[in-house]
């Protein structure tokens, strides 16, 4: 079996697809979404193809090492988020072939079902807005009953925000908490647009609250940085999804900077790397919590391995992830976890046609260049 070729698509806003075909007719499937890149990714995607077709697909670990190590520069968002595709399109076929999921490849099952949490939040403390929060959480309460829910300040943040900025989030959080109860677990994604100093005062605002954890109090740049907020904190930190690779983690497992790692399927590295990083992070008792804010065949890549990792603890899921008519089949949540893929490869049957239909003209996803201060500046968003 030999790869014939290799196609691309761009079926959604958010959602960019590799399709890898062989001889013998089986197909694979992978994501290489990339906000604010995208034809970069393509392009590396060509540049890749170059070197797979005629290639065999089952040699994953191979080519994983070929891709990263034969170019001078190595890693990269770009270039790690086309290798990430293409590693769950070689995964996919390797379990059609051997008609199993591709967890079962990996070491089979550690757990009965994938634990998920949704993306919620009040926005704003307006009748209009908490109404419009009340109704989504009734929604995803009764359509999934899900247990975990993240959400963040929103919106952009200076080094410093007078208290009414930052009280203003607190009362959101109290009043989610007051709204959930207990049992259910809240977390909060800073998006990196803090400084050390505000995200520490704004955490402790928010301990009584009970966070899950707060992901991205910081730029992920500066692991001392990460560190500092983590060390003066008394609830988790997590942080992740703009690491890339076992070599991008390595200086927050030594200093043991978060309890959480957050890694990226589409953008980490693949099945491979993710398991690898997962493994690594082992050793340090952090659990992991895949990122995945993209489209369903990413989540779906991220599920096999959140299958078979010891120290899994939750899955990121965005709606979209679940199908967004991609999917023949959408994933079901039921009480807030996913049962495991039974279906070989990746567990789904992709609409081709959906999948190989045009979204469209690219417009910016996530990008600071768009964003400023009232002075004029560049902002975080």
């Amino acid at each position: 079996m030999k790869i014939a070729r290799i196609d691309q698509f761009f079926p959604r806003r958010r959602t960019r697809l590799v399709k890898i075909t062989t001889d013998s007719g089986l197909v694979g499937w992978g994501e290489t979404t990339l906000e604010g890149k995208p034809k970069s990714t393509t392009a590396a995607v060509e540049e890749l193809a170059d070197y797979l077709i005629g290639k065999d697909p089952l040699r994953i670990e191979h080519h994983w090492q070929h891709i990263y190590r034969s170019a001078f520069y190595r890693g990269g968002n770009v270039l790690m988020t086309a290798l990430s595709g293409i590693d769950q399109a070689l995964w996919d076929i390797a379990g059609k072939q051997y008609g199993v999921p591709t967890y079962q490849l990996l070491g089979g099952a550690a757990r009965d079902r994938i634990r998920v949490y949704a993306h919620w939040g009040i926005g704003s403390l307006a009748d209009e807005g908490k109404a419009r929060a009340k109704e989504r959480l009734e929604m995803l309460q009764k359509k999934g009953g899900y247990k975990a829910f993240k959400s963040g300040p929103g919106g952009k943040w200076r080094a410093h925000e007078p208290p009414a900025v930052i009280d203003a989030f607190v009362e959101r959080a109290y009043l989610m908490r007051e709204w959930v109860g207990p049992d259910v677990e809240i977390a909060f994604d800073f998006h990196g647009k803090m400084t050390p100093a505000l995200a520490i005062e704004i955490c402790h605002e928010i301990k009584g609250m009970r966070p899950m954890f707060v992901e991205e109090p910081v730029p992920q740049e500066n692991v001392d940085a990460l560190k500092l907020v983590s060390d003066h904190v008394p609830f988790p930190i997590a942080t992740g999804e703009r690491l890339l690779t076992r070599w991008g983690f390595r200086e927050i497992f030594e200093k043991q900077a978060v309890a959480y790692i957050q890694p990226d399927t589409s953008h980490v590295g693949g099945i491979t790397e993710l398991k690898k990083v997962a493994n690594i992070a082992e050793i340090y008792y952090m659990h992991i919590m895949p990122h995945c804010a993209i489209g369903p065949v990413a989540f779906s890549a991220s599920l096999q391995v959140d299958a078979v990792v010891p120290n899994f603890l939750i899955q990121e899921q965005v709606d979209s992830g679940l199908g967004d008519g991609l999917l023949k089949e959408d994933w079901q949540v039921k009480d807030g976890h996913i049962e495991l893929p039974k279906k070989p490869g990746l567990g789904f049957e992709i609409d081709e046609k959906e999948a190989e239909r045009d979204c469209g003209v690219y417009e910016e996803e996530l990008g600071g260049g768009f964003y400023y201060e009232s002075d004029g500046s560049v902002a975080d968003w």
